[in-house]
């Protein structure tokens, strides 16, 4: 028999509690940022320095602008697969430890903002453009931030504890 009471126990932890208020501040500061952008820079690209633009593109595709297509079904599929991901990810989190917990809270309110940018926008609007000259790399948003962050510290937290499985 299913207990409703332990499974509200396991969900309602201060540690999850905690993890929401990160991806609720993740999700309003990279909708703060968008917002911003639409409404400052819509048209023109902004000159910041030698290294840094803020230059409007709406990515229809995943990161970097993978699989960007005019095909609505596959923009639909791809999603729909993002809002299973960001599903998985939540289930994940809830059974993870408390470090775990944190790194999944910044991918999760990453993937929530861009994937709120799919369904609103129907493309996510990306605007952080780094360059060297004309060498640009892949133009984009804070969500891409707090995803990548969340995703490098994962990483680097399993390298850490090899290393010190090995000594």
């Amino acid at each position: 028999m299913i207990n409703f009471k332990e499974i509200k126990n396991k969900i309602f932890t201060r540690e999850n509690l905690y993890c929401l208020i990160i991806i609720s501040i993740t999700f309003f500061l990279d909708r703060y940022s968008k917002i911003l952008v639409l409404q400052k820079i819509s048209e023109n690209s902004y000159y910041v320095n030698n290294y840094l633009n803020f230059d409007l593109l709406w990515n229809t595709g995943i990161g970097f602008g993978l699989l960007s297509s005019n095909s609505s079904f596959l923009y639909n599929s791809i999603t729909v697969v993002i809002a299973l991901v960001i599903i998985f990810l939540i289930i994940i989190s809830l059974k993870s430890d408390k470090f775990e917990k944190i790194t999944f809270s910044l991918i999760i309110g990453g993937a929530i903002g861009n994937f709120y940018d799919r369904v609103i926008f129907k493309a996510v609007p990306d605007f952080i453009d780094f360059h060297y000259h004309d060498l640009h790399w892949f133009t984009f948003n804070l969500a891409d931030i707090f995803i990548t962050f969340g995703i490098l510290i994962y990483l680097l937290k399993d390298v850490v504890r090899l290393k010190y499985e090995k000594n």
